[in-house]
């Protein structure tokens, strides 16, 4: 059976259960690499090679229990084994625990070798492989942690003690509890030790660790979006110190370089000693440098690239400098001597101006109404004015005559002489008096006023 510690689905292994059914996953056997299941994992190289017919396999089975927790037993009864198989295996106490193989073979000589331990100190045994009810009792065990975390850290508050319990690790036969806390100093707990054993009726285990063992218990994901490396291949944790960060020119900002578990990076010792070599070719202790027109103070030192940056006092321009320059400049002022003007050789770099584009909101992010012109919009009309009873006013014919074009002047100015006097000749001689315009308004109310008459002396 596959781990039961897999995120995509309770198990990784490609062997069936007792229950005959196959566990979800990977189908890698106990070796995959999803979130899990790779808790300090060792690649088995040796597993597909073939072994000598007269070779007797090594007995010692390496063994993974909840977290980063390891531990080494003998196969006594030579059982079959693979990777990520439920066992039941013999305790530090009373009882079993259950446990999955992480690795077998030739190269658990090597892990013991790694962890400074002799094959013939390995005393604990494998019992049998974990049978169904096994699993059920190791679930049940597992349900009751997260419930027993919180009502042992509520006991813990009453008492006032200054501790954190972090996780509960269960027995596999549900009889014993493994409490892990945080504390800054010596605590003493035994008056909560009674109060669990009364509330849970187990066997209480106290165990104290560091922040880094927390959050390797724990887990989670780093600033760079991967796993943390404590939780799953970092095994020994060394100190690491601000003098990293000050090697390798990194800003000391607490929130940055701090991790999950409050202290300084790990990661901030993995490039330290590339960055340790390189500065044997930087000189040191060269802060400034007397030069002709005064001193330059340095600013910064790229390590890799071998420059060194220097600026005077008031100037904006920092000025990159050879390592082999800023030794032969410091040994001048050693001498006495003021070195030559560093700005001399110096050309500023070019600064890229952005390339500019025509076509810019592209996505529709232009307003809808970019288009329409404020000066330009037509005026709306007035609502027309209305009657009484609410129907518009009728227009009188003046209104609705429409205007009479006016001729321009240019037109008689261009017609030539001629034509103009054969037009006056043909018009007939008319006096003085204005010619009478008929009046159409003047006729048709007359004759309303006459049909109105007529219809009153007939109703009468």
């Amino acid at each position: 059976m596959g781990c039961g510690s897999c995120s995509s689905g309770g198990g990784c292994g490609s062997s069936t259960t007792t229950t005959g059914k196959t566990p979800a996953g990977c189908q890698n056997n106990g070796s995959c690499m999803t979130s899990g299941c790779n808790k300090l994992d060792v690649y088995d190289w040796l597993s597909d090679m073939d072994l000598p017919s007269n070779y007797k396999p090594f007995n010692i089975v390496e063994v993974r229990f909840k977290g980063s927790r390891k531990d080494f037993y003998i196969n006594t009864d030579n059982l079959y084994l693979e990777m990520g198989e439920m066992i039941a295996v013999e305790p530090s106490t009373g009882g079993y625990d259950i446990g999955h193989v992480s690795l077998t073979g030739e190269l658990v000589r090597l892990q013991l070798k790694k962890n400074n331990v002799k094959a013939d100190s390995v005393l604990k045994k494998i019992y049998r492989k974990a049978s169904e009810s096994d699993v059920q009792k190791y679930n049940a065990a597992k349900d009751l942690e997260w419930e027993t975390m919180h009502r042992a850290r509520n006991l813990a508050l009453e008492l006032g003690l200054s501790m954190k319990i972090s996780d509960v690790d269960y027995q596999g036969d549900k009889t014993k509890a493994t409490f892990y806390y945080t504390a800054e100093g010596r605590v003493d707990f035994r008056e909560l030790i009674k109060r669990m054993a009364e509330a849970f009726r187990i066997r209480i285990e106290m165990r104290q660790i560091g922040m880094r063992q927390e959050a390797s218990r724990l887990g989670g994901i780093g600033s760079c979006g991967r796993e943390l490396c404590c939780s799953t291949w970092l095994t020994d944790f060394k100190t690491v110190s601000t003098s990293a960060a000050r090697y390798q020119n990194l800003s000391l900002n607490t929130l940055k370089l701090a991790g999950q578990c409050g202290k300084l990076k790990c990661c901030l010792n993995y490039e330290l000693d590339s960055y340790m070599d390189a500065l044997r070719d930087i000189p040191t202790n060269v802060e400034r440098l007397d030069t002709e027109i005064g001193i330059a103070y340095l600013q910064k030192t790229d390590i890799f690239k071998k420059l060194m940056w220097y600026s005077y006092p008031g100037a904006e321009n920092w000025i990159p400098v050879d390592v082999k320059k800023v030794r032969e400049y410091a040994d001048m002022n050693r001498e006495g001597r003021k070195s030559q003007d560093l700005t001399i050789n110096y050309v500023p770099e070019e600064v890229q101006k952005p390339i500019s584009y025509d076509y810019e909101n592209v996505v529709g992010q232009d307003s809808l109404t970019r288009l329409d012109d404020k000066n330009k919009r037509k005026k709306r009309k007035k609502p027309k004015a209305k009657r009484e009873g609410g129907q518009p006013e009728a227009k009188t014919t003046e209104q609705r005559r429409p205007e009479t074009k006016r001729v321009p002047e240019n037109r008689e100015r261009n017609k030539p002489a001629a034509s103009v006097a054969k037009e006056q000749a043909a018009k007939p001689a008319t006096g003085d008096k204005p010619k009478k315009r008929f009046n159409r308004n003047k006729n048709r109310n007359k004759s309303k006023g006459a049909e109105n008459n007529n219809g009153a002396n007939s109703e009468s």
